[in-house]
């Protein structure tokens, strides 16, 4: 079989393999979609430090199974597959908070992942219910999308997105269109979309239709928006410090901050005005992945037709241009990037 396989930063080759073979409790797929992300160009570009080259990159996975060495598991059943692999067993995943465990392993970095023919999902995967059903009528490009949205999902119930709100999402690629319309279901009242790069903004907004798309003078925007109260939530869908640092300028009275995409690691030091936070009662919360749970609702949402992903997949290319996918990916040039191997 084919695989896309990351050998060292910048060094990611089509190679042959063999078909893989699942183990006790595993299962194996013939992988129909496996979407790309910023993260894979990160990989790519840096390499991580959980993953111990070679290793087959690609972590928003949705496949058929093929071969079942697990009970509730048969050949034909359509699944989609979690990227985060908590441990299920640390006081954190005791307590229910998985997206913190201590623990985590994920696909594509531990365990060679999605970015070929065909992969075995690993025991510990079904140990935790992260091999979910594709509901009927979902396509494997959309349960694909599932990942990205669960961990949407996470952030959104930290932040606790709700009616009423007036949301503003900094960033326009997959990642903010999906929180736009995650919010949308929520029951947001208003929902604004900002970015500094006008050209990406304008064919995010064509999609996800916020009510407002801002590229430039972005607090003043806001506070214009909102008769000076700022938003409700704000959520920094990039991973820019400056964009943290005007969050919390932006943020309304017991307003809520997402710090939902991480800065550079050597660069990960904001100036934080704590006068603001402390007068105004803000909440500044992280997020960080999602649990195998969120990754069922995600798939709900979906199924549902709460939150829309199928026009969000603006590309689909075969496994052996996944070298260009990830390019596209880097350049902000497509909204979502799905292989097909």
């Amino acid at each position: 079989m084919k695989v896309a396989r990351f050998h060292a930063p910048g060094d990611l080759r089509i190679e042959e393999a063999p078909e893989p073979v699942a183990g006790p409790g595993e299962v194996k797929i013939r992988v129909r979609n496996c979407s790309t992300c910023g993260t894979d160009v990160k990989i790519y570009k840096h390499g991580h430090h959980h993953i111990d080259p070679p290793r087959v990159m690609g972590h928003e996975i949705a496949g058929e199974v093929v071969e079942s060495a697990a009970p509730g598991w048969a050949p034909g059943d359509r699944v989609q597959v979690i990227a985060a692999i908590p441990c299920g067993r640390c006081a954190e995943c005791l307590r229910g908070r998985m997206t913190v465990c201590p623990n985590q392993e994920s696909m594509g970095y531990h365990y060679d992942g999605g970015f070929a023919e065909y992969m075995v999902v690993p025991a510990k995967v079904l140990a935790v219910d992260g091999l979910n059903r594709i509901p009927d009528g979902v396509g494997f490009a959309e349960a694909s999308v599932a990942e990205p949205l669960a961990c949407v999902l996470n952030g959104q119930e930290l932040a606790r997105v709700g009616p009423g709100d007036d949301v503003l999402i900094m960033g326009s690629g997959p990642i903010g269109c999906l929180h736009v319309r995650l919010a949308r279901a929520r029951g947001a009242a208003r929902v604004f979309l900002a970015d500094i790069n006008p050209d990406r903004l304008a064919v995010a907004a064509g999609l996800v239709r916020p009510d407002a798309a801002i590229h430039a003078d972005v607090e003043e925007h806001v506070a214009k928006l909102t008769d000076g109260r700022g938003a409700d939530v704000v959520i920094t869908a990039a991973a820019a410090g400056a964009a943290q640092e005007q969050a919390i300028r932006m943020a309304a009275r017991q307003g809520r901050i997402s710090f939902f995409g991480g800065l550079p690691k050597d660069n990960p030091i904001i100036a934080c005005d704590s006068n603001l936070v402390h007068y105004r009662e803000l909440t500044i919360v992280g997020a960080n992945g999602s649990s195998p749970a969120h990754n069922a609702r995600a798939l709900d949402l979906i199924a549902t037709g709460a939150v829309p992903v199928a026009d969000l997949i603006t590309e689909r290319l075969p496994l052996t241009d996944v070298l260009a996918a990830i390019d596209t990916v880097a350049r902000g040039a497509a909204i979502k990037v799905t292989i097909e191997p």
